[in-house]
């Protein structure tokens, strides 16, 4: 079964109403491939969702950036699931490394989180990769075994999934994972879902990269046969976006 690319543009803490209505023209405008080549979601901060689903054009959706573990209550700064469900954003990025190392999320949390997010029909961007320290020391596939195995655990529908391997070493770093790194690890992870999971899963789930993504590189990375798409990050607030979601037609071609 072919994997339709999926492009994420994770803007992070970023915008304001003008510099998001910006983005949004940019995007409403631009010449993409089609939706049966390329998926395209955004994740806007919390408070730019739903202004971003209002104007967005409707063959792109809009990710939030996180949600909490379990259902709403008195966890004061925190959004639910449930809230998410009822404004009718579809997608959520959990466990990216920057709240795994600022906000000391663990695997078992992020695990969690991504059980509960889909437990309440949401789609999942569930994010995993190594530190510097732990590319160096050799224990890569080690880490985002781990990492993986945490979400596997707690996943009964892979259809809502999507795995982003992201190398933390080089996220807003400008270092990228060459394309031979980041399809060794896209292969060794779709082999240890082969091996945990299933076969048909290994084979259908999408496993996307992040990390200095850009105009720049992203068709040598979109030709790697195990890199299913991209998360991106910086550069999906510039107009360079653009470009990275037509890297879909390379896996077309």
């Amino acid at each position: 079964m072919a994997r339709k690319f999926f492009v994420g543009g994770n803007w992070k803490c970023n915008g304001t109403t003008e510099e998001v209505k910006k983005i949004i023209t940019t995007l409403n405008e631009a010449e993409v491939p089609s939706q049966d080549v390329v998926e395209v979601v955004v994740s806007p901060p919390f408070v730019f969702l739903t202004f971003v689903k209002s104007l967005l054009r409707s063959d792109f959706h809009v990710a939030a950036q996180n949600c909490w573990v379990r259902k709403g209550g008195a966890f004061t700064g925190e959004i639910s699931a449930e809230m998410l469900v009822n404004l009718s954003i579809p997608w959520v990025i959990i466990g990216h490394s920057e709240r795994r190392a600022l906000l000391n999320e663990s695997n078992e949390f992020v695990g969690d989180k991504v059980a509960y997010a889909l437990s309440q029909g949401l789609k999942v961007i569930a994010c995993i990769g190594e530190t510097l320290e732990e590319r160096e020391s050799g224990s890569t596939m080690a880490v985002v075994a781990a990492q993986t195995k945490a979400v596997a655990g707690k996943v009964t529908n892979w259809d809502n999934v999507v795995l982003a391997y992201e190398p933390v070493w080089a996220i807003g770093t400008g270092k990228v994972a060459t394309p031979a790194q980041a399809q060794e690890v896209h292969c060794e992870l779709r082999k240890w879902l082969h091996e945990n999971v299933g076969g048909d899963i290994a084979a259908s789930t999408r496993i996307i990269y992040g990390g200095s993504v850009n105009g720049a590189n992203c068709k040598e990375l979109a030709a790697q046969p195990d890199v299913d798409g991209f998360l991106v990050g910086g550069a999906s607030l510039k107009p360079e976006f653009v470009d990275i979601i037509k890297a879909a037609m390379v896996k077309k071609n």
